[in-house]
Protein backbone atom coordinates (compact mmCIF):
# COMPACT_ATOMS: atom_id res chain seq x y z
CA UNK A 1 0.00 0.00 0.00
CA UNK A 2 1.39 3.17 -0.67
CA UNK A 3 1.65 6.17 1.47
CA UNK A 4 -1.21 8.79 0.99
CA UNK A 5 -0.14 11.84 -1.20
CA UNK A 6 0.85 15.23 0.12
CA UNK A 7 -1.85 18.07 0.35
CA UNK A 8 0.63 19.83 -2.42
CA UNK A 9 0.56 16.80 -4.84
CA UNK A 10 -2.95 16.95 -4.87
CA UNK A 11 -3.50 20.70 -5.65
CA UNK A 12 -0.73 20.13 -8.26
CA UNK A 13 -2.62 17.17 -9.93
CA UNK A 14 -5.90 18.85 -8.86
CA UNK A 15 -4.02 21.62 -11.53
CA UNK A 16 -2.67 19.78 -13.92
CA UNK A 17 -5.99 17.96 -14.44
CA UNK A 18 -7.85 21.68 -14.89
CA UNK A 19 -5.66 22.46 -17.68
CA UNK A 20 -6.49 19.26 -19.46
CA UNK A 21 -4.01 19.18 -22.56
CA UNK A 22 -1.01 18.99 -20.83
CA UNK A 23 -2.79 16.29 -18.26
CA UNK A 24 -3.11 13.97 -21.50
CA UNK A 25 0.18 14.60 -22.85
CA UNK A 26 3.19 12.81 -21.97
CA UNK A 27 3.24 15.23 -19.28
CA UNK A 28 0.92 14.35 -16.81
CA UNK A 29 2.55 11.03 -16.04
CA UNK A 30 5.86 12.67 -16.07
CA UNK A 31 5.45 15.50 -13.26
CA UNK A 32 2.46 12.96 -11.38
CA UNK A 33 4.98 9.79 -10.85
CA UNK A 34 7.20 12.59 -8.88
CA UNK A 35 4.19 13.88 -7.12
CA UNK A 36 3.04 10.79 -5.95
CA UNK A 37 6.24 8.31 -5.70
CA UNK A 38 4.95 5.56 -7.77
CA UNK A 39 6.38 1.78 -7.89
CA UNK A 40 6.89 -1.05 -10.00
CA UNK A 41 4.99 -4.19 -9.55
CA UNK A 42 6.57 -5.78 -6.95
CA UNK A 43 8.79 -9.12 -7.90
CA UNK A 44 6.31 -12.07 -8.78
CA UNK A 45 3.54 -9.64 -8.58
CA UNK A 46 1.36 -11.72 -10.55
CA UNK A 47 3.29 -14.94 -10.11
CA UNK A 48 0.61 -18.20 -11.18
CA UNK A 49 -2.29 -15.12 -12.53
CA UNK A 50 -3.78 -15.50 -15.59
CA UNK A 51 -4.36 -12.36 -17.67
CA UNK A 52 -6.53 -11.58 -20.87
CA UNK A 53 -5.68 -8.97 -22.87
CA UNK A 54 -7.79 -8.09 -25.80
CA UNK A 55 -6.48 -5.55 -28.45
CA UNK A 56 -2.85 -7.02 -28.03
CA UNK A 57 -1.79 -6.87 -31.28
CA UNK A 58 -0.55 -3.44 -31.10
CA UNK A 59 -0.18 -0.35 -29.44
CA UNK A 60 -1.61 -0.22 -25.80
CA UNK A 61 -2.41 -3.68 -25.45
CA UNK A 62 0.85 -5.05 -26.51
CA UNK A 63 2.65 -2.73 -23.87
CA UNK A 64 -0.11 -4.13 -21.06
CA UNK A 65 0.57 -7.85 -22.27
CA UNK A 66 4.30 -7.33 -22.02
CA UNK A 67 3.79 -5.36 -18.54
CA UNK A 68 1.83 -8.36 -17.59
CA UNK A 69 4.08 -11.35 -18.86
CA UNK A 70 6.64 -9.12 -17.04
CA UNK A 71 5.10 -9.43 -13.74
CA UNK A 72 4.49 -13.04 -13.99
CA UNK A 73 1.27 -13.66 -15.48
CA UNK A 74 0.28 -15.92 -18.14
CA UNK A 75 -1.09 -13.88 -20.56
CA UNK A 76 -3.79 -14.15 -23.33
CA UNK A 77 -3.23 -12.43 -26.08
CA UNK A 78 -6.68 -11.80 -28.14
CA UNK A 79 -6.34 -10.10 -31.29
CA UNK A 80 -7.70 -10.88 -35.12
CA UNK A 81 -5.16 -10.90 -37.14
CA UNK A 82 -3.53 -14.16 -36.67
CA UNK A 83 -0.18 -12.96 -38.32
CA UNK A 84 0.11 -9.62 -35.67
CA UNK A 85 -0.57 -11.94 -32.85
CA UNK A 86 2.20 -14.51 -33.75
CA UNK A 87 4.47 -11.77 -34.14
CA UNK A 88 3.24 -9.60 -30.88
CA UNK A 89 3.52 -12.91 -29.01
CA UNK A 90 7.15 -13.32 -29.83
CA UNK A 91 8.46 -10.25 -29.37
CA UNK A 92 6.69 -10.58 -25.83
CA UNK A 93 9.04 -13.96 -25.53
CA UNK A 94 11.75 -12.32 -26.42
CA UNK A 95 11.53 -9.29 -24.22
CA UNK A 96 10.49 -11.25 -21.35
CA UNK A 97 12.80 -14.60 -20.56
CA UNK A 98 10.53 -17.24 -19.48
CA UNK A 99 7.06 -15.11 -20.27
CA UNK A 100 3.74 -17.36 -20.90
CA UNK A 101 1.94 -16.28 -24.05
CA UNK A 102 -1.06 -17.44 -25.27
CA UNK A 103 -2.08 -16.67 -28.65
CA UNK A 104 -5.90 -16.29 -28.33
CA UNK A 105 -7.52 -15.78 -32.70
CA UNK A 106 -10.69 -13.76 -31.73
CA UNK A 107 -12.53 -10.64 -34.00
CA UNK A 108 -14.70 -9.03 -31.51
CA UNK A 109 -16.93 -7.55 -34.19
CA UNK A 110 -18.17 -11.19 -34.38
CA UNK A 111 -19.94 -12.39 -31.10
CA UNK A 112 -19.52 -16.10 -31.94
CA UNK A 113 -15.42 -15.51 -32.03
CA UNK A 114 -16.23 -13.82 -28.30
CA UNK A 115 -18.04 -16.95 -27.49
CA UNK A 116 -16.15 -19.43 -29.04
CA UNK A 117 -13.04 -17.39 -26.98
CA UNK A 118 -15.06 -17.36 -23.57
CA UNK A 119 -15.55 -21.36 -23.85
CA UNK A 120 -11.80 -21.78 -24.99
CA UNK A 121 -10.11 -19.41 -21.59
CA UNK A 122 -13.11 -21.06 -19.52
CA UNK A 123 -11.33 -24.75 -20.25
CA UNK A 124 -7.82 -23.35 -20.27
CA UNK A 125 -8.13 -22.28 -16.80
CA UNK A 126 -10.34 -21.75 -13.66
CA UNK A 127 -9.66 -18.70 -12.56
CA UNK A 128 -9.07 -15.21 -14.20
CA UNK A 129 -7.00 -12.36 -12.21
CA UNK A 130 -6.98 -9.97 -14.93
CA UNK A 131 -9.23 -8.67 -18.05
CA UNK A 132 -8.18 -6.60 -19.77
CA UNK A 133 -10.78 -4.88 -22.36
CA UNK A 134 -8.20 -2.95 -25.04
CA UNK A 135 -9.28 -3.22 -28.57
CA UNK A 136 -10.52 -0.40 -29.73
CA UNK A 137 -11.59 0.77 -33.41
CA UNK A 138 -12.60 4.23 -34.85
CA UNK A 139 -14.08 4.34 -38.03
CA UNK A 140 -15.35 6.99 -40.36
CA UNK A 141 -18.08 5.22 -42.33
CA UNK A 142 -21.11 3.87 -40.89
CA UNK A 143 -20.30 -0.04 -40.56
CA UNK A 144 -22.45 -2.75 -38.94
CA UNK A 145 -21.31 -6.52 -38.23
CA UNK A 146 -22.54 -9.39 -38.85
CA UNK A 147 -24.54 -9.37 -35.97
CA UNK A 148 -26.43 -6.18 -37.06
CA UNK A 149 -24.97 -4.01 -34.87
CA UNK A 150 -22.51 -0.68 -35.39
CA UNK A 151 -19.05 -1.74 -35.23
CA UNK A 152 -18.19 0.77 -32.85
CA UNK A 153 -20.97 -0.31 -30.06
CA UNK A 154 -20.21 -3.97 -30.95
CA UNK A 155 -16.12 -3.84 -30.70
CA UNK A 156 -15.92 -1.36 -28.05
CA UNK A 157 -19.55 -2.47 -25.56
CA UNK A 158 -21.52 -5.12 -26.31
CA UNK A 159 -18.89 -7.59 -26.96
CA UNK A 160 -16.53 -6.40 -23.94
CA UNK A 161 -19.73 -6.96 -21.83
CA UNK A 162 -20.44 -10.54 -23.38
CA UNK A 163 -16.94 -11.67 -22.55
CA UNK A 164 -17.03 -10.00 -18.59
CA UNK A 165 -20.03 -12.15 -18.37
CA UNK A 166 -19.40 -15.23 -20.11
CA UNK A 167 -15.85 -14.93 -17.85
CA UNK A 168 -17.72 -13.98 -14.49
CA UNK A 169 -17.58 -16.92 -13.04
CA UNK A 170 -13.77 -17.17 -13.71
CA UNK A 171 -13.04 -13.94 -12.40
CA UNK A 172 -15.14 -14.37 -9.26
CA UNK A 173 -12.59 -17.57 -8.67
CA UNK A 174 -9.36 -15.23 -9.44
CA UNK A 175 -10.37 -12.26 -7.03
CA UNK A 176 -10.24 -10.71 -10.60
CA UNK A 177 -10.10 -7.45 -11.93
CA UNK A 178 -11.60 -5.98 -14.93
CA UNK A 179 -9.91 -2.94 -16.78
CA UNK A 180 -11.33 -1.05 -19.54
CA UNK A 181 -9.40 1.03 -21.99
CA UNK A 182 -11.57 4.12 -22.01
CA UNK A 183 -10.69 7.77 -23.55
CA UNK A 184 -11.02 10.83 -22.57
CA UNK A 185 -12.59 11.61 -25.33
CA UNK A 186 -16.26 10.83 -23.65
CA UNK A 187 -16.10 13.76 -21.56
CA UNK A 188 -17.63 15.24 -24.65
CA UNK A 189 -20.62 12.91 -25.29
CA UNK A 190 -23.40 12.03 -22.90
CA UNK A 191 -24.99 8.64 -22.71
CA UNK A 192 -27.51 8.11 -25.82
CA UNK A 193 -28.80 4.53 -26.13
CA UNK A 194 -30.41 4.81 -29.03
CA UNK A 195 -27.17 7.05 -30.75
CA UNK A 196 -25.46 3.92 -29.89
CA UNK A 197 -27.94 1.35 -31.18
CA UNK A 198 -28.59 3.54 -34.21
CA UNK A 199 -26.33 6.27 -35.21
CA UNK A 200 -27.83 9.69 -36.49
CA UNK A 201 -26.51 10.50 -40.11
CA UNK A 202 -24.47 11.47 -41.14
CA UNK A 203 -22.52 9.08 -39.37
CA UNK A 204 -19.96 10.67 -37.34
CA UNK A 205 -17.04 8.03 -36.59
CA UNK A 206 -15.34 10.54 -33.82
CA UNK A 207 -18.86 11.32 -31.67
CA UNK A 208 -19.80 7.51 -32.26
CA UNK A 209 -16.14 6.88 -30.47
CA UNK A 210 -16.54 8.72 -27.79
CA UNK A 211 -19.98 7.65 -27.20
CA UNK A 212 -19.22 4.35 -27.21
CA UNK A 213 -16.27 5.24 -24.36
CA UNK A 214 -19.12 7.20 -22.19
CA UNK A 215 -21.09 4.11 -22.36
CA UNK A 216 -18.07 1.62 -21.30
CA UNK A 217 -17.56 3.73 -18.33
CA UNK A 218 -20.99 3.96 -17.22
CA UNK A 219 -20.87 0.27 -17.62
CA UNK A 220 -18.39 -0.04 -15.73
CA UNK A 221 -20.10 1.45 -12.68
CA UNK A 222 -22.91 -0.72 -13.34
CA UNK A 223 -20.55 -3.59 -13.34
CA UNK A 224 -19.86 -2.69 -9.67
CA UNK A 225 -23.16 -2.03 -8.45
CA UNK A 226 -24.97 -4.75 -9.82
CA UNK A 227 -22.24 -7.51 -8.91
CA UNK A 228 -20.74 -6.38 -5.65
CA UNK A 229 -20.95 -9.96 -4.09
CA UNK A 230 -18.07 -11.33 -7.49
CA UNK A 231 -15.46 -10.05 -5.51
CA UNK A 232 -14.23 -8.66 -8.51
CA UNK A 233 -13.22 -5.10 -8.84
CA UNK A 234 -14.00 -3.18 -12.25
CA UNK A 235 -12.29 -0.27 -13.48
CA UNK A 236 -11.96 1.91 -16.43
CA UNK A 237 -9.34 4.45 -17.38
CA UNK A 238 -8.77 6.52 -19.94
CA UNK A 239 -4.69 6.40 -20.80
CA UNK A 240 -4.10 9.79 -21.77
CA UNK A 241 -3.32 11.06 -25.89
CA UNK A 242 -1.10 8.01 -26.76
CA UNK A 243 1.14 7.74 -29.92
CA UNK A 244 -0.91 4.42 -31.33
CA UNK A 245 -1.28 2.89 -35.06
CA UNK A 246 -4.92 3.64 -33.72
CA UNK A 247 -5.12 7.06 -33.49
CA UNK A 248 -2.58 7.62 -36.75
CA UNK A 249 -5.57 5.56 -38.44
CA UNK A 250 -8.41 7.41 -36.91
CA UNK A 251 -7.18 10.43 -36.15
CA UNK A 252 -4.75 11.51 -38.69
CA UNK A 253 -4.37 15.19 -38.35
CA UNK A 254 -4.50 15.09 -34.42
CA UNK A 255 -2.08 12.52 -34.39
CA UNK A 256 0.52 14.64 -36.66
CA UNK A 257 -0.01 17.98 -34.48
CA UNK A 258 0.29 16.18 -31.43
CA UNK A 259 3.09 13.52 -32.22
CA UNK A 260 5.73 15.41 -30.11
CA UNK A 261 3.37 15.53 -27.08
CA UNK A 262 1.96 12.53 -27.31
CA UNK A 263 2.55 9.60 -24.70
CA UNK A 264 4.29 6.25 -25.49
CA UNK A 265 2.16 2.95 -25.58
CA UNK A 266 4.16 1.98 -22.55
CA UNK A 267 2.89 4.94 -20.77
CA UNK A 268 -0.58 4.75 -22.02
CA UNK A 269 -0.43 1.16 -20.27
CA UNK A 270 0.71 1.85 -17.20
CA UNK A 271 -2.80 2.82 -15.03
CA UNK A 272 -4.22 -0.86 -16.25
CA UNK A 273 -0.89 -2.42 -15.33
CA UNK A 274 -0.88 -0.27 -12.00
CA UNK A 275 -4.19 -1.44 -11.38
CA UNK A 276 -3.72 -5.21 -12.38
CA UNK A 277 -1.70 -5.56 -9.10
CA UNK A 278 -1.82 -2.65 -6.65
CA UNK A 279 -3.93 -3.14 -3.20
CA UNK A 280 -4.78 0.37 -3.59
CA UNK A 281 -7.78 -0.30 -6.14
CA UNK A 282 -10.23 -2.97 -4.56
CA UNK A 283 -13.62 -4.54 -5.49
CA UNK A 284 -16.17 -3.71 -6.59
CA UNK A 285 -14.35 -0.38 -8.10
CA UNK A 286 -16.32 1.44 -10.30
CA UNK A 287 -14.02 4.02 -10.40
CA UNK A 288 -12.27 6.16 -13.51
CA UNK A 289 -8.90 6.56 -13.70
CA UNK A 290 -6.06 8.61 -15.35
CA UNK A 291 -2.65 8.34 -14.29
CA UNK A 292 -3.36 6.20 -11.25
CA UNK A 293 -5.88 8.70 -9.72
CA UNK A 294 -9.72 8.59 -9.72
CA UNK A 295 -10.94 10.88 -11.97
CA UNK A 296 -14.54 12.68 -12.03
CA UNK A 297 -16.20 11.08 -15.00
CA UNK A 298 -18.59 14.26 -15.91
CA UNK A 299 -17.18 18.14 -17.00
CA UNK A 300 -19.79 19.14 -18.61
CA UNK A 301 -23.02 19.23 -16.87
CA UNK A 302 -25.19 18.20 -19.34
CA UNK A 303 -23.50 14.91 -20.08
CA UNK A 304 -24.30 13.61 -16.70
CA UNK A 305 -27.05 10.55 -17.19
CA UNK A 306 -29.93 9.47 -15.15
CA UNK A 307 -30.74 5.72 -14.17
CA UNK A 308 -33.29 5.31 -16.06
CA UNK A 309 -31.03 5.97 -19.16
CA UNK A 310 -28.41 3.60 -17.58
CA UNK A 311 -31.10 1.27 -17.23
CA UNK A 312 -31.38 1.26 -20.52
CA UNK A 313 -28.24 0.91 -21.57
CA UNK A 314 -27.62 -2.38 -19.49
CA UNK A 315 -30.25 -4.10 -21.02
CA UNK A 316 -30.10 -3.00 -24.19
CA UNK A 317 -26.41 -4.27 -24.33
CA UNK A 318 -27.40 -7.64 -22.14
CA UNK A 319 -30.05 -8.07 -25.05
CA UNK A 320 -27.56 -7.34 -27.85
CA UNK A 321 -25.26 -9.93 -26.46
CA UNK A 322 -27.55 -12.78 -26.37
CA UNK A 323 -28.84 -11.91 -29.68
CA UNK A 324 -27.39 -14.66 -31.60
CA UNK A 325 -26.59 -18.52 -30.20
Amino acid sequence: MTSGPTPVARVLDAVLEGAVVPSFTRLGPAVRSRLFDWDDPPPGALDDAVAVVTGATSGIGEALASGLARAGATVHAVGRDAAKLESVARRIRDEVPGADVVEQHADLGRLDDVRALAERLDRATDRIAVLAHVAGALVHDLQRTDDDIELTFQVHVVAPHLLTSALLPRLTAGGGRVVTMSSGGMYTQPLDVDALVDPPQPFDGTRAYARAKRAQVVLNAEWARRHPEAGVAFHAMHPGWVDTPGLTSGLPGFARVLRPALRTPASGADTALWLAWTPDAPAPGGDFWLDRRRRHTVVLPWTRADGREVDRLWFTVEDLAGRTS
